[in-house]
Formats: structure tokens, sequence, C-alpha cells
């Protein structure tokens, strides 16, 4: 019972965060992430390219991959599916104490803007969706009250669509030409007038309504609220600062509000009058308002990573790219528990979040600081039987020394690299060989330049040994990292990887045989590393 109490505590702690009270929960996660030390994060997601990757498992961040492909990779993981429950908890530690405030976003895109993209398309993984149905996850919450969110372009795109009024400084004007002066007397005018009409409206006058609708006409006065106004059409920028300096001469109680038109050009300035320098407070306020929500119900919960990215505290997080949340039902319960491991980290380092740290410390955390290490899922393709196999050292190779090869038909992994070992001398050196899916197999060479000789002999007949010119005929191909590393580059994604590595070899400007020094990066290499087949 008093775990169950416990855990019921913890559930209750989260605040759950859906578009209802969105706003409100927003100003209190900016209060507590200024206040905090770090920022916990985790997420529950609608699928995972590991968990996918039985189909392509060569998509999979690998050992041998670079940060530059680790990180398309993990890209298209973000790109696939979707984030349904994002959790922030701005923490503090204070001596032995955490002081958190873990909230749990709901999301859902939706186009509430009726811009028409992107695409508010994602996959779904039965197994996921099932685990979180079987955890009593509110899937309502999120469809129904979810929270949804604009890209940067599609802001863009909202604020050149719907053009509004708004509030500018007005600059002085250098130099000012008769017609300057003709306009600005005009518009000094109208202006005093209309003030002098508005202050006698509101007195008692017998006036009848036909006469005061026809003085409203051709002043062109109206109501902003309760607050009288005055529009006064303008064609230019230039108009816009001759009114704004105008009205700056003629009293400090007006708010002059720039309207603009489709294509954003000034077309009106709409002057409105307030009471008295509280009354023009409020009516700033009331304006900042209106746009505040506007850009709330725009950005939606990208405000949420614009809080978190511009406060520059520490992110914590665990397994981010591969975030399956928390096996309980409390959402957001997983952001609680890594802040707390955090803290016993925390602790048996002697690290202290004011900065001071002990100085056997410091090297080891500079080392660690602003790196991003995506979880490596492991490939294998060796049979138990060749001893060449079960070496359990890490390597660090070169990608000039790895190369691909497909079109070797069906042979397991034993017989591939004895078929190598016959077709050319280069395999007579120490090499491993892996296979990335049912269609290509990847080559480590451990000795410099040897895989620059086989993908000569790959390209040249006149080079090429008897035995590697019959499996050319039989269908081998071969290629270099860079071939594998354009892959990436370029999405293909959606095929087996001899299919893909055969698109970008097609492309004439490939250079796929070509090394260099500059492009070669040093990668890990590993016999540890593994999958199982059968899953393949």
């Amino acid at each position: 019972m008093a775990a169950s109490g416990g855990r019921q505590r913890l559930a209750d702690a989260v605040k759950q965060v859906t578009n209802s009270n969105f706003a409100d929960a927003l100003k209190q996660l900016r209060a507590h992430v200024d206040q905090a030390d770090f920022v916990a994060v985790s997420c529950r997601k609608t699928g995972d390219c590991a968990s996918a990757s039985s189909r392509h498992p060569w998509r999979r961040v690998l050992p041998m991959d670079t940060p530059e492909i680790a990180y398309l990779k993990a890209k298209l993981a973000a790109e696939s599916y979707e984030i349904l429950q994002f959790a922030v908890c701005p923490f503090s530690l204070k001596g032995s104490k955490v002081i958190a405030f873990p909230f749990n976003f709901n999301l859902f895109p939706r186009d509430r803007l009726n811009l028409g993209m992107p695409s508010y398309s994602f996959s779904c993984q039965t197994s996921f969706l099932t685990s979180m149905a079987h955890e009593g996850f509110d899937f309502n919450a999120c469809i129904y009250d979810g929270i949804s969110y604009s890209s940067r372009v599609q802001e863009s795109m909202d604020k050149e669509r719907n053009r509004s009024p708004h509030i500018q400084t007005p600059n002085s004007c250098s130099t000012t030409s008769v017609v300057d002066s003709i306009f600005m007397s005009r518009t000094k005018s109208r202006i005093e007038l209309w003030l002098s009409t508005s202050k006698n409206s509101n007195s008692k006058t017998d006036d009848g309504e036909l006469l005061m609708s026809l003085r409203k006409l051709i002043l062109g006065t109206d109501l902003y609220g309760t607050r009288p106004s005055m529009r006064i059409d303008v064609c230019s920028d230039r108009q816009v600062q001759l009114v704004l300096q105008t009205i700056s001469r003629i009293s400090d109680h007006i708010v002059p509000l720039v309207i603009p038109d489709k294509s954003g050009q000034p077309r009106a300035v709409h002057v409105v009058l307030t009471s008295s320098e509280e009354d023009k407070s409020i009516l700033m306020s009331e304006i900042q308002i209106l746009e505040d929500e506007h850009n709330l119900k725009v950005r939606g919960f990208r405000e949420v990573i614009d809080v978190i990215s511009s406060s520059n505290k520490p992110i914590i997080g665990y397994n981010c790219l591969h975030d399956e949340g928390c096996t309980t039902k409390a959402h957001g319960n997983n952001v609680l528990r890594i802040t707390h491991l955090f803290a016993i980290l925390c602790t048996l380092l002697k690290l202290f979040p004011n900065g001071i740290v002990e100085e056997q410390y410091i090297k080891a955390i500079e080392d660690y600081l602003n790196i991003l290490y995506p979880s490596h899922t492991t490939i294998q393709e060796s049979d138990e039987e060749d001893p060449s196999f079960t070496k359990e050292n890490v390597r660090a190779t070169n990608t000039n020394d790895l190369v691909f090869l497909w079109g070797y038909g069906h042979l397991t992994a034993k017989e591939l690299k004895h078929s190598l070992r016959e077709a050319h001398d280069v395999f007579k050196e120490d090499f491993e060989l892996r296979f990335m899916d049912k269609s290509c197999a990847v080559i480590v060479f451990y000795r410099a330049g040897s895989a620059q000789v086989l993908l000569e002999s790959m390209a040249s007949a006149m080079f090429c040994s008897d035995g590697l010119s019959k499996m050319k005929s039989e269908g081998l191909k071969a290629a270099g990292y860079q071939c594998y590393k354009k892959v990436c580059r370029l999405g293909l994604w959606d095929a087996n990887l001899s299919d893909s590595l055969e698109n970008v070899m097609s492309d004439p400007a490939g250079g796929i045989s070509t090394f260099s020094e500059k492009d070669a990066s040093e990668v890990s290499w590993t016999s540890e590393y593994a999958i199982d087949l059968s899953d393949l």
C-alpha cells in the first residue's frame, strides 16, 4: 500500500497540460525554467526507427556511422514518428534536496491555421500503440485536446497571410519637402478637428443621430472597442512616419496603429484616443495580449522548445533518440526518474549546480559537454565456428578502409568470406565482414590501402583477378564509404541498401571509387556489435 501510495503521489506531482490549460502552464514553465539549474526531458512517441528497422536494419545508428550519418538517421526517426507526449522538468539541487516542477504536454499535430503545409502525417507502430494502451495512455486527450504547433516557415506564412495592425515607433525625417509639409498640415487639421468632435460627443448635444452620423462619415471617425478612433489613409512608409510625427506633436494620449494590406505595405494609420496615461497603458497591454495570444496559437508547443533553448540551461535526458517513456499509467513520471537519477550522480561525483566542481572531475566533465551519443544498434554477420569473428575488443578504423558489397547471391557469411579469399589477394590480409541487411555486406580492412586496391580492381578489367572477374560476372558490385554517405545525405531510406547504392552509383558525378583524406573519418568497429539475423 505504501508503494502504491507513493506512485500515486508521484503521478499527482506531474502537471498534465493540454490545449485547454496550455497558456497558463507555459507561464508557469517559463518561471520555473528561469529559476532552475537543469531541465530534464522525456517523451512518448508513436514509434521508433530502431524498433521498426527489421525491414531496413541498415537505417539503425551503427558503430561505423560518422556523427553526420548518425544525425541523419536520428533525423529520420524524428521526422517519421509523432511525439504524443513531451515531459519537461525544470529542477534545482539544494544540498540533498531536489526541487522539481514536472510538466507533461499532450501533443497532436493539426492544421489549425489552414495553411495546408506540411502534410500532417506520421508513422505508427502497433507495438508502441498497444503498449501505450495497456498502460492506460489517454489517446482522447491527445487527439481532441492535444497541443498543436507550427514550424518557423509556417509562422512566416501566417504572418504573410494575416497582416495585423501593429504599433510602430516614429523615426525623425531628415528633410521635409513641400509635399510633406502640406500632408502633415492637413493631417494635423483632421486630427485636431476629430479630437474636438470626440470631446464634444462626450457632452450632451442636441444634434440628431443623422447629423452625428454624417459628422462621423466626413471625419472618418469610428470606435476601437469603446474608445474613439479615426482612420488616416496612407500610401507609403514615408507618409506613415509623417502621421506618427504629427500625432506625437498633438497629444500624448493618442495610440497610432499601422494597418498593412495583404502584401504587407501600410495602407492606413488607425488613431485611437485614450482618456489618460493609465488608459493608454491599458490599451497598449490589450494590444500586446492580443498579439501574444495569436502568436501562441500559431507557434503552439514550439513555445516550450523556445523557452528551454533560450534559457541556456543544461538539458538532461536518457536515451532521447529511442525514448519510450515509462512501463506505468502515470504519464510524465519518467522525467522525474531522470531527475532523481541525475541528482544521485551529482552526489556521487560531488558536482554542484553553481559550477563549483572538485578539480579531479573537471576534465571528465569537459569531455562530455554538449555531446550527443546516439544509441548504437549492432550488426552481425558472423559464423561462430570462425574464430576471427570472436574478437571482443573495439578497434578504431578509417572510413577509407570500409567497402560495401552486394550482388553475391544467397551466400552465408562464411561462404562469402571463403569466396572472397579465393577471388583476390587483398582478402588474404586481416579483414572482417558483416551484413548491413539481406542485400548488402560491409567489409573492414585493417591494412591501409586494401579497400582502394579492391575498388580499383572491381572498376578495371585489366587488374581484376580471375576469381573476382567471375564473381563480378555473377553480379558482385562494390562501393566505398562515400557512396554510403551520399545515400544517407540524399535520404534514400526506403529501399534495400544495395538498391540505394545502385542509385548513387548510376550518378556519373558520384566519384564512388575515389578516396579523399579530407573526407575520411575515424569510426568504431567491434565484433561484439550484433543483431539477430532472424530479425532481418
